[in-house]
């Protein structure tokens, strides 16, 4: 599926242009004015989650919460991060010894914490402070080999875009560390093959290990993991110094300075100070409705050219002769190069002819490509893209993704590197000049109007008016939001999402759109499965369907190993034992006491339930013979 891309706000007229899923604002006032009303309602309920709560009048029973916890997953690729010195005083990269070494670092982890409530889980967990909202655990999988990150490849890009895929719903953010060298690289291909990405990414380094005496490491590790588990940006982020920054809008500006990256086009998303500020109207949200994704290929004959004085036509024909597909070619100031060289434009213009797609993007660090010159018309004229204030690192890694989508042809491929995918240019609109302004979302557009709606800015409990909203069941307004770019990963402070909302509330097709947008059941198997066997117990049927269709497995234990079949043996809930064993409930699942579902069934004169139990039973083995036959 073709990326979305963003609104921008250079030119109200011009949202129709967008391509992707266009939103008509006329046709939705009505359903924008009955969200401003439920934030207004949702503010009002600030402090109280009584609103939340299961109001179908079941006998579940509450989380047991110890306290919200974020977790996340770190990546250690490499880098002057994790290095120590050597028995010389030389740093090195020192495999397997990052996480017993952090381990004696009460700063980056609560050694008696762990002890006492992650039961020796080997994950690694942050010592709470006065200014987090939650807790953060979080894992180590550390690359094998260690890598200098002059020496990442595509394909070590492709294996952390399929680490993330493999974890996603397990972690609530994931921490990259690389090495800086081509930290900028990684974070813009990251943006791109990361597709309707619904949880933060964080890439940072460093120029000072962690585990120096003085480190911008440690601060900048630390921060990573605070941001990762405490907020939900869903983008690929760049973190170094204090900000916060849009990946694919970064650039590695200094060798030796503690404030190496720079974000010169667009503003920082979040400034750590003593509390870490997030912009919420800067962040870039996708509005697709689909479950995150990874595209996993990249087409490798892409490459960088800048144009300097006197560089020959030879040069410039021999860089874009076959295999080269694409050529982010850097040219001078506002988008110019050199207007008398007929042999120049003639190579560049025969390229295009063949299918070379060209892009072109400014030398200087701020600021993009405009056609005010008549080099910079000249450009266009021979069928060459403009990229607005795309980082070289941004053109090229998108020229690399978008050249390798086998289902665009060559004008949609064009269109896609002149649009603004992942928040990585500012559209040029206005009287034909590039036109400076933050990249917005819908909610943005929206205000244009005077409506001002910030879908997806939490209120004191963390709530969001999606949790609302799916908490009332109104399908129409949730599905506005989903397409307004609402989160459905954001976690309240009673550590419950929009689905827990719908779950809760028995509102099935709420979960199901919830679903398509990437949403999934985040407790673990133990809370999964008292949620189950409560149900089964009181014979809420309806909790059942919606737990299952959310996708918990019917067949997980509570903590005296029975299942929701066990339950409703023991309590004689004849409907609810035939829709769980319609929908593969396990028979012969025993609890703690060596109890089958069929022994509770008899203890408990469940005769109902014993004959659809007997029947499953011989049927099952009825399938096993045949499956051995």
């Amino acid at each position: 599926m073709a990326p979305v891309q963003q609104v921008s706000m250079c030119n109200h007229n011009e949202i129709d242009d967008t391509i992707g899923t266009e939103i008509n604002l006329m046709e939705r006032q009505v359903n924008i004015e009955e969200i401003k009303k439920r934030i207004m309602k949702l503010n009002l309920a600030n402090g109280n989650v009584m609103n939340s709560h299961d109001k179908s009048g079941n006998c579940d029973r509450q989380d047991n919460l110890k306290g919200p916890e974020g977790k996340v997953l770190v990546l250690y690729t490499g880098g002057t991060i994790g290095m120590v010195r050597n028995e010389i005083g030389a740093l090195a990269p020192i495999p397997n010894i990052f996480v017993d070494t952090v381990k004696n670092y009460p700063y980056l982890h609560d050694r008696a914490y762990a002890d006492k409530e992650l039961n020796n889980s080997g994950s690694l967990v942050l010592p709470i402070t006065g200014t987090d909202n939650r807790r953060i655990i979080y894992d180590v999988l550390e690359y094998s080999p260690l890598l200098d990150s002059s020496n990442m490849t595509m394909d070590n890009w492709i294996r952390i875009a399929n680490d993330i895929r493999n974890s996603y719903e397990d972690f609530d953010g994931f921490v990259v560390l690389h090495g800086t060298d081509t930290l900028s690289y990684t974070a813009s291909a990251l943006s791109f093959m990361l597709e309707a990405l619904g949880k933060t990414v964080v890439i940072t380094g460093s120029q000072l290990p962690i585990f120096d005496s003085r480190s911008d490491g440690l601060s900048n590790f630390l921060t990573s993991l605070v941001i990762a588990g405490n907020h939900n940006i869903p983008e690929v982020c760049v973190f170094f110094g204090t900000q916060l920054m849009r990946g694919n809008r970064t650039s590695k500006v200094a060798s030796a300075s503690f404030e190496a990256f720079a974000s010169p086009n667009c503003s920082a998303l979040a400034i750590a100070g003593i509390k870490i500020e997030v912009n919420y109207h800067s962040i870039f949200r996708q509005s697709a409705l689909e479950k995150f994704h990874v595209h996993k290929v990249l087409n490798r004959n892409v490459g960088l050219l800048r144009i300097f004085p006197s560089i020959t036509a030879d040069l410039v024909r021999a860089f874009v002769q076959p295999p080269t597909a694409g050529v982010v070619l850097q040219t001078y100031g506002a988008g110019n190069i050199p207007a008398n060289r007929e042999d120049i434009i003639e190579v560049l213009r025969e390229a295009s002819k063949r299918g070379v797609i060209i892009v072109s993007i400014t030398q200087c660090s701020k600021g993009g490509v405009t056609d005010l010159y008549e080099s910079g018309k000249l450009l266009l004229e021979v069928g060459i893209t403009p990229g607005s204030d795309m980082t070289p690192e941004a053109a090229l890694t998108k020229l690399a993704y978008v050249l390798s989508k086998t289902d665009w042809d060559i004008n949609t491929k064009r269109h896609m590197m002149r649009s603004n995918l992942r928040g990585e240019l500012t559209t040029c609109s206005v009287n034909g000049q590039f036109c400076q302004v933050e990249d917005s979302d819908l909610v943005k557009t929206v205000s244009l109007r005077g409506d001002g709606v910030d879908v997806s800015q939490p209120n004191g409990d963390g709530r969001t008016i999606l949790h609302l909203a799916c908490c009332e069941g109104d399908l129409k307004i949730v599905r506005t939001l989903l397409e307004m770019g609402a989160n459905v990963h954001i976690k309240d402070r009673f550590n419950r999402t929009p689905l827990t909302e719908a779950v809760e509330n028995n509102f099935h097709e709420i979960i199901k759109l919830l679903l398509q947008c990437g949403a999934h059941l985040h407790e673990s198997s133990l809370v999964l499965g008292e949620k189950l066997c409560s149900a089964a117990a009181c014979g809420n049927l309806k909790r059942l369907q919606s737990l299952h269709i959310a996708g918990a497995n019917l067949s997980l234990s509570d903590s005296s190993g029975r299942t929701a079949l066990h339950h409703a043996a023991l309590h004689d809930r004849t409907a609810t034992a035939q829709f769980l064993l319609e929908h593969g409930a396990d028979l012969k699942h025993v609890d703690l006491l060596g109890h089958t579902p069929y022994a509770l069934a008899q203890i408990s004169g469940a005769k109902n339930i014993m004959k659809i139990l007997d029947i499953a039973s011989n049927v099952s083995n009825s399938k096993q013979f045949k499956n051995i036959a």
